[in-house]
């Protein structure tokens, strides 16, 4: 169940991604679907479990982390390719959540999953850094991938320790999700008085665009936070990025971004470790 659940996940991460892509205007975008999830934050609160106090402070932190998240996914696909940006700050959470997990969280992984976590890591190394001349030429989106990579495992190893101690994971996942999305909105705002801001006038980012990023966004980071209650966290953490696989294709199909053997010969092998994942 909860390799299944974490792969729907996946999709829905990906989709949502490649709407923030697609868009011109993502500051827009992050802001509309802000709105939308603080309101159906707001409205499914009152039918369920609230988090125990315990997990509050993980959750403050986690909601923080996530608002920082935001904006270094904002400024990495305002300057890189999707298929590059998105593989590559994936492909840092999973190594970091494993160091952490086994070191410090007493949570050690039998071998086929450490195996699947090293291996869909380093895959997910090959997508984001191939070809090397499109990175060394584009510096500053490899910074913000690295950096929004970084705000990731941040942000799972402190849900997977808030979660666990919540007494309720859609609870805590409702609450989190909407304390997030109410703190982007403010960050949007200063965000629009930068360089990155694009002019007012565009409107490609529709309210009906942002509602369906918003709503798959919280339902996948739902489904994950459902998953690091029940599973182990590295492998869930590593789990949830063969979405990249769904991003190289997506970034093929619609945004005309190159795909060479290399980096089919490395979604395959992102593949294989969600197998090792599976072993039980």
């Amino acid at each position: 169940m909860v390799v299944a659940l974490v792969l729907v996940a996946t999709f829905l991460h990906a989709g949502w991604n490649a709407i923030a892509k697609g868009v011109t205007d993502r500051l827009g975008l992050f802001a509309r679907a802000s709105v939308v999830e603080v309101a159906l934050a707001a409205t499914v609160v009152w039918f369920v479990a609230p988090p125990a106090a315990a997990s509050v402070p993980w959750l403050v932190g986690s909601a923080c982390v996530h608002t920082l998240y935001n904006g270094g996914l904002i400024a990495a696909y305002q300057v890189g390719d999707f298929n590059q940006t998105y593989p590559l700050a994936r492909g840092l959470g999973p190594l970091v959540v494993v160091v952490v997990a086994t070191t410090l969280l007493d949570e050690p992984l039998p071998p086929a999953h450490l195996a699947g976590v090293l291996l869909i890591a380093g895959s997910i190394a090959v997508l984001g850094l191939t070809p090397w001349q499109r990175v060394r030429h584009n510096r500053p989106a490899v910074v913000a991938a690295v950096l929004t990579g970084l705000a990731i495992a941040t942000y799972t190893i402190l849900d997977g320790i808030g979660v666990r101690r919540s007494g309720s994971p859609i609870g805590y996942a409702v609450w989190l999700l909407g304390t997030h999305a109410a703190l982007t909105i403010p960050m949007v705002a200063l965000a629009r008085r930068t360089r990155w801001a694009p002019p007012r006038a565009d409107r490609s980012a529709s309210w009906v665009m942002a509602a369906g990023a918003g709503g798959m966004a919280l339902l996948a980071y739902g489904l994950v936070l459902w998953a690091q209650a029940h599973g182990a966290l590295a492998a869930v953490a590593a789990l949830r990025e063969s979405s990249v696989i769904v991003a190289a294709v997506l970034g093929v199909l619609f945004f005309r971004e190159p795909l060479g053997r290399l980096r089919i010969a490395a979604s395959v092998a992102v593949a294989a470790g969600v197998v090792l994942l599976a072993v039980q």
